[in-house]
């Protein structure tokens, strides 16, 4: 039970939909537009739905014991396999899945602080490594072993099953507020680091709903459309939020001084305004 309802169970093949549409997530289709206008319409029903496969995805594809053997690799100064990279990408994305579900559907649109703050760890424990910051790695390798010791785990685990969701008009609400942030946001010439992450998290939101949208209604062409759509806009963004960390990192470049913001980027966002109902 969750909320006073039972949690709906789905198929394999509905979370294997989900797991393939986020993998989408960093691939750019420049030939995907939007259909005319965005029905920002849904039910009380759609919204347990969707927070109930988001949940489902997390606890059947994260394992305490696999994830902690990772980072307890890192913390030993171990170099990851290929094949144990992709492991830690994988389960990292079904941390930023459910936390972004959190977001969007929780009464208070926030996440659980044990597991934001885990998924947050998980990203900044990526980065280092990925940048062969070997002092960054154990010192965020060292925390995400206390974070994912038992007693916690279970804390967060029965957690999650126990979160209020909000009402379907304040949803709708919610959504409409960031898309107003997003308009005030990239009306600027320039943009910061913390500007720019603050857009891709808004956008990366978005992508989220409607990956599981279509998974949900894999024959709904709209969901699809407008998934593969943001997808390719938190595609670019992504690769150039990662060369601005790496930047900043080496000491090439400060992660809050202005920059433009690519023109075919901000054409994109600002197609996605005009067909956002506000």
């Amino acid at each position: 039970m969750t909320n006073g309802y039972v949690v709906k169970t789905f198929s394999p093949e509905t979370l294997q939909l989900l797991f393939s549409a986020i993998n989408e997530d960093d691939l750019v289709d420049e030939n995907v537009s939007l259909p005319p206008r965005i029905d920002v319409q849904c039910t009380q029903d759609s919204l347990r739905e969707n927070y109930a496969l988001c949940l489902q995805y997390w606890e059947e594809g994260v394992d305490r014991h696999e994830l902690l053997n990772l980072v307890r690799e890192l913390l030993r100064g171990d170099t990851l396999s290929d094949s144990a990279r992709m492991q830690f990408k994988y389960i990292r994305s079904r941390y930023k899945h459910l936390r972004f579900a959190q977001r969007l559907y929780s009464k208070k649109h926030l996440s659980r602080l044990w597991f934001s703050k885990t998924t947050v760890l998980l990203g900044k424990l990526q980065d280092a490594f990925r940048n062969s910051n070997i002092r960054a790695v154990k010192f965020y390798a060292g925390i995400l072993c206390f974070y994912l010791s038992k007693p916690i785990w279970n804390w967060v685990y029965f957690s999650l099953r126990d979160m209020p969701l909000d009402s379907a008009s304040h949803f709708i609400a919610y959504r409409k507020k960031q898309i107003r942030k997003l308009q005030v946001l990239i009306a600027k010439t320039a943009l910061t680091g913390r500007e720019f992450h603050a857009v891709r998290k808004i956008v990366s939101q978005q992508v989220s709903y409607y990956d599981t949208l279509r998974s949900i209604d894999p024959g709904n062409q709209d969901f699809h459309q407008i998934s593969r759509f943001l997808a390719a806009i938190n595609g670019v963004m992504g690769d150039k939020h990662d060369e601005m960390v790496a930047d900043n990192l080496s000491g090439r470049r400060r992660y809050d001084e202005l920059a433009q913001l690519d023109i075919h980027l901000r054409q994109r966002l600002e197609l996605l305004l005009t067909r956002y109902p506000l």
